[in-house]
């Protein structure tokens, strides 16, 4: 079971490893966070992105991923509902005071469990990751090497094993870059507002985005 040749893992890996590096909604989630409110966050979204990258595995391996790469109202569902909570949250690091988003009861400093529930939230809401991995990871089953449910979760599951190679570097250089900055008050404004508009821009891309 699982019998691969060395190409076979070396193509696979160099995917995966660009596939990661590649700019996308998750990294500038992940970024954002750590730029605004330092390590702690940027883990936090960090660790949320991969759960939801983690249910999409998931969902391809089980075959359900083909609803949302054939359904057309289910895609523009998923879409929508995604698009409009980056929008929510841009809006709401639009609206704060530089020191965090704005919470029920005034301005909070945003805690690791609710950054986690944003990431895996940003992270599931996204129907082109569902179907990126429903086109991407058939191309790595082999016949014979054991059953096509199982050769997609493992090949599913290692593109996040590749990410915690890679991600969490990103979120210690982020946040010494960025330690000084955030003490001031006028750049922690300006972080919020740029952060904001990201996540605006983003949800309006993914709301724009065809099937």
């Amino acid at each position: 079971m699982f019998d691969y040749t060395l190409l076979h893992w070396t193509t696979f890996l160099l995917a995966a490893t660009l596939l990661n590096l590649s700019p996308g909604p998750d990294i500038a989630f992940i970024l954002g966070q750590t730029v605004r409110s330092g390590r702690r966050a940027g883990f936090a979204a960090m660790f949320g992105i991969w759960s939801g990258a983690f249910g999409h595995v998931l969902m391809a391996a089980a075959g359900l991923s083909v609803i949302l790469a054939s359904s057309a109202v289910a895609f523009s569902v998923v879409k929508w509902a995604g698009a409009a909570y980056l929008i929510f949250l841009g809006l709401k690091a639009l609206r704060s005071d530089g020191g965090s988003f704005v919470a029920e009861g005034g301005p909070v400093r945003a805690g690791f469990p609710t950054i986690y529930k944003q990431g895996l939230t940003v992270g599931l809401l996204n129907p082109k990751v569902a179907i990126f991995f429903l086109a991407f990871l058939p191309q790595f089953v082999v016949q014979g090497a054991g059953p096509v449910w199982a050769q997609l979760f493992l090949h599913g599951f290692l593109i996040i094993v590749v990410a915690g190679v890679i991600e969490p570097p990103l979120v210690i250089l982020g946040d010494k870059l960025t330690g000084k900055l955030r003490a001031n008050s006028k750049i922690g404004l300006w972080m919020d507002r740029t952060l904001g508009g990201i996540f605006v821009a983003l949800g309006l891309r993914l709301a724009m985005e065809e099937r």
